[in-house]
């Protein structure tokens, strides 16, 4: 038999936590000081003239992670390598006004996201991407709205995804 079911006043009590984060943001999302960004984009612009400098630094390092590939061989040391020249990359090409080498790099880093396959990745597939950002910079292609560019990346990412079973 069972037992009659008892309502019992609730014990529990609700706590409403205090919404701190409009107070951060100067009271509302509506708080950013437009002035700040202002200045943030003027001092961006100023230091434009060495964005070239800047990115041509970064080819360097790409080419020499490449030149350490045929060197010491594609091993674990070296692709890690690799990535984080990609990467670095990837996150750069755009601030320094190249938005396809953004793109691009991008693709070479979904080749060597996974480290369980980084080893696997064909060395030719590889030097493509480094080839392919070094002759967009070179040539001045900044965007994938020039159709070398657009034909460069969207080969490169087919090739990626074929590689990655997606």
């Amino acid at each position: 038999m069972r037992s009659p079911v008892v309502n019992k006043p609730s014990s529990a009590q609700f706590i409403q936590p205090p919404n701190t984060l409009k107070a951060k943001l100067g009271g509302g999302f509506g708080g950013i000081d437009a002035s700040a960004i202002a200045k943030a984009e003027e001092a961006l612009a100023a230091m434009s003239g060495q964005f070239a400098a800047w990115l041509q630094d970064e080819l360097d390092k790409l080419e020499a992670a490449r030149n350490a590939i045929q060197t010491n061989g594609y091993n674990t040391a070296t692709a890690e390598a690799l990535y984080h020249r990609a990467h670095d990359l990837k996150g750069l090409g755009s601030t320094y006004q190249f938005p396809l080498v953004t793109r691009l790099a991008g693709s070479l880093c979904k080749l060597l996201d996974d480290p369980a396959k980084r080893l696997d990745a064909p060395q030719v597939l590889l030097d493509a991407h480094i080839n392919a950002i070094k002759a967009v910079v070179r040539d001045d292609i900044k965007t994938d709205d020039h159709p070398v560019g657009l034909a460069l990346a969207t080969e490169l990412e087919t090739r990626v995804r074929d590689f990655n079973g997606r």
